[in-house]
């Protein structure tokens, strides 16, 4: 098979095509021929040596695939035969004509979704149901804001909150994001190079925002705090502006603030598997019907994988940048 060799580090240039032969099954996994692999910024990280795969996981870029199942492993879930359409979180070996998940780790492609469209739904959905659903952490009625919200997570949470009843804002960084986000469904977002955002949500919510979900950390971090409604959640999932922060704990008593955080690569499958379950049973009907829709920026075929890159790096995406694994 082909893959995008990881062989290098560095910049988007090293993103060669190589040969290398086709993953071996583990009990439970599925071997899937990939149509579509979504990018993520791990996979940047990755390319510049700041982020390894876990122990055991392939070394190939790409957190989750799109395509058809065309191999069952020992011990795989019976749910999944050969042939079934699927996507699937994995912990490495997306950018390949052939990937190895587990069965824990796989969704039907929802009905009236391209393959391409299925790429971009693991990472987002998994990140967005851990972060905000399991364990529920955001509430009807309540207000929640999302820093980033055109990125594929933010446009995921910023649906997916709405479908559950919050009142949801966003920034971004440009007037043409700002207005996608509004058509999107949020009641307010703003150009964090042109507002005082904080200022800007303390009007829209004077009695304060009761849930953040936030990939900028650093110097954030304590506007955060002072934005916050009593008894309101910060929750961290990146770290853009850099992972030490300074917390006065007295502020935090104060409100009864929680402060947490989570990663998910890492995660044991029988976690994802669970994580897996209940998002199939309360998100993906929403998908379904068109309610929430994955949101694809761009497809570049699997040869233009630098160009791909260039393109996350560059933030002018909105949504999800996806690779095609053309024949």
């Amino acid at each position: 098979m082909r893959i995008i060799s990881p062989d290098h580090i560095g910049g988007p240039e090293v993103l060669d095509i190589a040969d290398a032969e086709k993953p071996q099954l583990r009990p439970g996994e599925v071997l899937i021929r990939v149509a579509a692999a979504g990018l993520n910024r791990a996979d940047i990280m990755q390319r510049e040596g700041r982020y390894p795969p876990p122990a055991g996981a392939s070394t190939v870029f790409g957190l989750e695939v799109a395509g058809e199942i065309v191999e069952r492993g020992a011990d795989a879930d019976p749910r999944w035969r050969v042939g079934d359409a699927v996507c699937a979180l994995v912990p490495g070996g997306g950018y390949a004509e052939y990937c190895v998940a587990h069965g824990g780790c796989c969704l039907p492609v929802p009905a009236g979704v391209s393959v391409q469209e299925a790429a971009a739904l693991p990472e987002a959905a998994f990140t967005v149901w851990a972060n905000l659903f399991d364990p529920q952490r955001l509430f009807p009625g309540e207000r929640f804001l999302m820093q980033g919200g055109t990125s594929g997570i933010g446009t995921m949470a910023i649906q997916a909150a709405r479908a559950f009843g919050a009142h949801v804002v966003a920034t971004a960084g440009t007037a043409e994001k700002r207005g996608f986000l509004r058509e999107l469904g949020c009641e307010e977002a703003w150009n964090y190079h042109e507002e005082d955002w904080a200022a800007a949500a303390r009007r829209w919510s004077p009695g304060g925002v009761d849930v953040i979900l936030d990939m900028v950390a650093g110097d954030y971090f304590a506007r955060h705090l002072e934005l916050l409604a009593p008894d309101g959640r910060l929750i961290h999932i990146a770290t853009a502006h850099g992972a030490e922060v300074t917390l006065d704990i007295r502020k935090l008593m104060a409100k009864r603030l929680t402060i947490t955080g989570s990663t998910l690569r890492s995660r044991p499958v029988e976690e994802k598997t669970r994580l897996r379950d209940g998002l199939e049973r309360h998100l993906w009907p929403l998908i379904a019907t068109g309610r929430i829709r994955p949101i694809v920026d761009s497809v570049y075929p699997m040869s233009e994988a630098a160009e791909a890159h260039r393109r996350m790096e560059s933030s002018r995406h909105i949504g999800k940048i996806v690779l095609r694994m053309e024949a």
